[in-house]
């Protein structure tokens, strides 16, 4: 069982009592009274629970995100450096370069998911700029096109 990909509430069960059992017998070991112990191994055991559950990040729906279109991007280039590239802008939620289906080699371009906000600081900022030797082209990106539309229309 993997704990990280459990539910938030299971994972905060988890934590919390893998907290309070040592925490109940070091308290209890150092004051030499298990009431004491026990307590502080409650406190733990419903805070570990309690406390996640109230403070919580955004969830995704909440947040305005935007995808940006990086062009011209070398093929040298991994997730992890335009990803660090981007991140001087603001939180990145995704980077996907794009790979050719038959041969597996990056195909130069790539998209990068961002905050609103975060997403147009970072578009006026690289767009037309040099990384790693080649200059990028960073614009939003459009919807992607149904293909299954447009061959039904062309029979």
């Amino acid at each position: 069982m993997k704990v990280f990909q459990q539910p938030v509430p299971v994972q905060a069960v988890l934590l919390a009592m893998l907290l309070a059992v040592p925490g109940l017998a070091l308290v209890t070991w150092a004051s030499s009274s298990f009431y004491l112990g026990l307590f502080f191994s409650l406190g733990v055991l419903l805070g570990g629970i309690v406390v996640p559950l109230l403070v919580r990040s955004p969830a995704a729906g909440t947040l305005a995100t935007t995808t940006l279109y990086v062009g011209n991007l070398p093929y040298r280039a991994n997730e992890a450096t335009v990803r660090s590239l981007f991140e001087e802008f603001g939180q990145v939620l995704s980077v996907r370069l794009m790979k050719d289906r038959q041969t597996g080699k990056r195909r130069g371009f790539g998209f990068v998911e961002m905050p609103a906000d975060a997403a147009e600081a970072a578009r006026t900022a690289l767009n037309d700029t040099e990384f790693q030797q080649r200059t990028l082209k960073v614009r939003e990106a459009n919807e992607r096109k149904d293909d299954d539309g447009d061959n039904e229309a062309a029979s």
